[in-house]
């Protein structure tokens, strides 16, 4: 039996992809046996130690360990069972490819273009916030949870967008789950996909205002994407080594510059700038990054965060191997039984779960996994890399946010992350509230916080909401040890600002691409006129969708910048929900449609998820919308304004007649969001187990799969070529380079998708 399979489809081609059909080794088997024999003891004394000698080392070692476990068992498990790959076929990014929106990239640009559009604010804000619970429950959430329900998420919807010529998740609902499902699910999704954006925006805004040092370094790295799209696509066409090296080296000129500015006084008067001119600049950033060219601003700009956001985090670990900082919060804080945290308001079921938005399971990422993803796609066999893969490093990014934030004074922590109500945004009234929480370690002193200040190069750190100040801190807390000394904490700080920003507005800028898709696939559903935005690259229904997406989560935006009740602290519990409510709709889809496919035995491995995500979000939801804790309830905290209104009083932490005003608005449109968001949802829940049921009793039944296509290109399977992958890859380069074929990308399919293959 052979071992090597070479897949052709043309006998005047080379093959068209390599199936190594080696079995495992005797070696590889005694490796991974050794790194889950080292990922259990990792867990076992995790969960087992107590008080506050724990050092971070352990998390490190046990989430490594358990991510290359389920990707080398249960990834290909999933793989083996349910996606069945095949590199003979074409995707939909070779078949429409068209030079704007779908075209086959190279899988390690594809790796973090997606990852790069994933990893927003989620796997860095949350886990911060999350913190104020102990390290140990947001932990096993972030890692469990990624292997058995985020990366199966990411990865099953990306295998059927794939199948559907990359249609989007709110078609595929409309496609398997018929009218009553779809409309409820197409709806569900442009209403959430507004909160998620205008959240994500909302930390950058935070981030980035009256910091001219990161808006001079954010800035720059737009004109670097535009020149590397250029290079890759007209200069040096394939050359991915060699412009990754140019843009990581603009990249870090970038960073470095930045501080040179802002130190100069023409520096910080252009580019310190209110959150309000920030909210409107990222309204204009979003709207351009969603109708220019993937390959001109948002590939290569989300390709080049990826070194920043990957290499950053391995340095953090290696950092933290290094250093080895103890954990100072408690495995279990009594928080996560109070409803009265400072950070946020809930107990841990289920609060913590929707706080931990990102790194465990995230709606979010099945809007890029069926929207730019599986149009740039190559080949069947990257899913698991880039969907499962992809997801995993998120994890990882999450780990190391909750290790940062439980290695600082946790006096420190509490006072940065509780509103200016709380602590009345001062030194003095920050130590006696946070002595007043009865934190384990000496108690705090107002030169806790304004030394803590002035080793960061900041005015002030008292309420630093949102969480990236938090994650800031530790990670110049880690970097200053084996880096450069107490001296560069500011250098690192401020690195770590523009690095949070930098990771955030890669998804800000797919996320309103995303959205741009599917606004055109819910109106391509109409006849008439609007049946022409079917052709999601049609340019005038593209600037007209990108324009009502940025109205929408904008005008959402500049409401949580205004916001008397902080913005983030009122928003994000909104963004928590609706993330892992529009996480349920995919897992609804992706387990119809494994049902109708026959593999119904196969239904559990989405279906458990689905069933928790449930659980905890409609839980989260009735809290959210039914409780009379003011701290909690949405409609509670509009009722008791509503009255201070009519009495001419103050309410909550409004201080002005005008901010009471806002958050009556405010909590109103939060409060019948949470309520839209839960009925949706159900209805899509409920109409897929009927169809998952009727498709059952069938033995299967009919999908949407768009007919096969043999591929005639070549791409290798893994990150890195085999052997046999690069003799192939060698045939294929010959050929380009004696003019008998077209290289790869560029544009020489239809100069627009036919839209007709999508039904």
């Amino acid at each position: 039996m052979a071992t090597i399979e070479y897949l052709r489809t043309d006998p005047d081609l080379p093959p068209v992809g390599v199936v190594d059909k080696r079995p495992i080794t005797a070696k590889m088997k005694a490796i991974f046996a050794a790194i889950a024999l080292l990922g259990a003891g990792a867990w076992a004394y995790i969960a087992v130690a107590r008080g506050e000698s724990v050092n971070s080392v352990w998390i490190v070692v046990a989430a490594v360990c358990t991510y290359v476990t389920a990707y080398r068992f249960y990834a290909k498990f999933i793989e083996w069972k349910i996606t069945k790959p095949r590199d003979d076929l074409a995707t939909p990014a070779e078949i429409l490819e068209n030079g704007k929106d779908y075209m086959p990239m190279d899988r390690r640009v594809l790796y973090g273009h997606h990852f790069a559009a994933i990893a927003g604010a989620g796997p860095l804000v949350g886990p911060v916030l999350a913190a104020q619970m102990g390290y140990l429950p947001g932990t096993i959430w972030i890692v469990v949870g990624v292997v058995f329900a985020g990366a199966v998420q990411d990865y099953l919807v990306l295998w059927a967008s794939t199948k559907r010529r990359g249609r989007s998740l709110g078609q595929m609902a409309r496609d398997e789950l018929g009218a009553i499902g779809g409309v409820a699910a197409i709806v569900g999704i442009l209403v959430i996909m507004m909160i998620l954006l205008a959240v994500l925006a909302l930390v950058v805004v935070n981030a980035l205002a009256e910091s001219p040092w990161g808006v001079f370094s954010i800035g720059m790295t737009i004109p670097i994407a535009l020149f590397m799209g250029v290079y890759l696509r007209f200069l040096r066409p394939g050359a991915v080594g060699e412009v990754s090296a140019i843009g990581i080296v603009l990249l870090l000129l970038a960073i470095v510059s930045g501080g040179w500015v802002s130190e100069t006084a023409w520096g910080e008067d252009w580019f310190t700038l209110s959150k309000v001119t920030i909210a409107w600049l990222l309204i204009a950033y979003g709207f351009f990054a969603s109708v220019l060219p993937v390959w001109l601003l948002l590939a290569p700009r989300d390709y080049l965060s990826t070194f920043m956001k990957i290499g950053t985090i391995g340095l953090l670990a290696i950092g933290i191997l290094i250093t080895m900082p103890v954990l100072k919060a408690p495995a279990v804080s009594e928080f996560a039984f109070d409803k009265t945290g400072p950070a946020f308001a809930g107990s841990l079921f289920p609060f913590l779960f929707i706080t931990i938005a990102c790194g465990a399971l995230s709606g979010f990422h099945a809007l890029v996994s069926s929207g730019t993803t599986p149009k740039l796609l190559a080949k069947e066999s990257h899913a698991r890399m880039i969907g499962y893969g992809g997801m995993l490093m998120e994890s990882f990014v999450a780990v190391m946010a909750i290790i940062t934030a439980t290695i600082i004074d946790q006096h420190l922590y509490f006072g940065m992350n509780a509103a200016a109500g709380l602590t009345g945004g001062t030194p003095e009234k920050a130590a006696a509230y946070t002595n007043s929480l009865g934190l384990s370690g000496p108690p705090a002193t107002p030169e806790t916080f304004s030394n803590a200040a002035s080793e960061l190069g900041e005015k002030s750190i008292v309420s630093r909401t949102g969480g990236a100040p938090t994650l800031a801190v530790g990670i110049s807390e880690v970097f200053s040890k084996f880096l450069g000394g107490s001296g560069m904490k500011s250098f690192w700080y401020h690195f770590a600002i523009m690095f949070e920003a930098l990771f955030i507005l890669t998804t800000i800028d797919a996320g309103t691409r995303v959205a741009r898709f599917m606004v055109s696939d819910a109106l391509g559903n109409f006849s008439g006129p609007l049946r022409k935005f079917k052709d999601p690259s049609w340019r005038v229904g593209a600037w007209v969708c990108s324009l009502l997406v940025v109205i929408g989560w904008g005008s959402i935006l500049l409401m949580g910048v205004n916001d008397p009740l902080g913005g983030i602290n009122a928003l994000y519990p909104l963004f928590g929900i609706a993330n892992q409510l529009l996480a349920a709709i995919a897992l609804t889809v992706v387990m119809t449609i494994i049902v109708k496919k026959g593999y119904a035995k196969w239904a559990w491995i989405p279906g458990i998820p689905l069933v928790w995500d449930l659980l905890v979000t409609m839980t989260a939801s009735w809290q959210k919308i039914f409780s009379a804790d003011p701290k909690v309830g949405y409609w509670k905290q509009n009722s008791l304004c509503e009255q201070a209104q009519a009495a001419g009083k103050l309410c909550l932490t409004a201080k002005t007649p005008e901010q009471v005003d806002i958050v009556v608005r405010n909590t109103f449109i939060q409060g019948t969001l949470s309520i839209v968001f839960a009925a949706m949802v159900l209805i899509v829940a409920v109409v897929g187990v009927l169809v998952c049921y009727r498709a059952w009793r069938k033995g299967g039944s009919e999908t949407t799969e768009t007919p096969d296509v043999p591929s005639k290109i070549f791409e290798p399977t893994g990150f890195f070529p085999t052997a046999e992958e690069k003799e192939v890859q060698k045939q294929w380069d010959e050929l380009v380079a004696a003019g008998k074929i077209a290289p790869r990308g560029s544009a020489h399919g239809a100069e627009s998708p036919d839209v007709s293959l999508s039904k």
